[in-house]
């Protein structure tokens, strides 16, 4: 089974930058390309929403226009892991950020996707 191990989250002022990666296993009889992986957001009491989705290494999901030009995915095929680099950060960007992954093409219908990582909280101080 397809399992999903989120990190590089943690406290960072506004302003700041980090990057979340996404180290996927489980493959059988295929590779990162035959999956798609999004970036998905939730803050509390909000729905989950998406950020970004990469498929065949290929960014095919845009992130929301006001993410846009700040968050960029990106795949390393060969380390079967997809990352997340989040510069100039606002408050408003905290939220646990989770990975997930599925076949076919990418979309942003978190329910879509089957299989999940544990998330990685992101905190933005003002």
């Amino acid at each position: 089974e397809v399992q999903l191990q989120a990190s590089g989250g943690g406290l960072v002022q506004s302003g700041g930058s980090l990057r979340l990666s996404c180290a996927i296993s489980g493959f059988r009889n295929a590779d990162l390309d035959d999956y798609a992986i999004g970036w998905f957001r939730q803050a509390p009491g909000k729905e989950r929403e998406a950020v970004s989705c990469i498929s065949r290494g290929i960014d095919t999901l845009q992130s929301p226009e006001y993410m846009k030009g700040r968050f960029t995915v990106s795949a390393d095929n060969a380390e079967n892991t997809v990352y997340l680099q989040m510069n100039s950060l606002k408050p408003e960007d905290t939220a646990v950020y989770y990975c997930a992954a599925k076949s076919g093409p990418a979309d942003t219908d978190y329910g879509s996707y089957g299989y999940w990582g544990q998330g990685t909280q992101v905190t933005v101080s003002s």
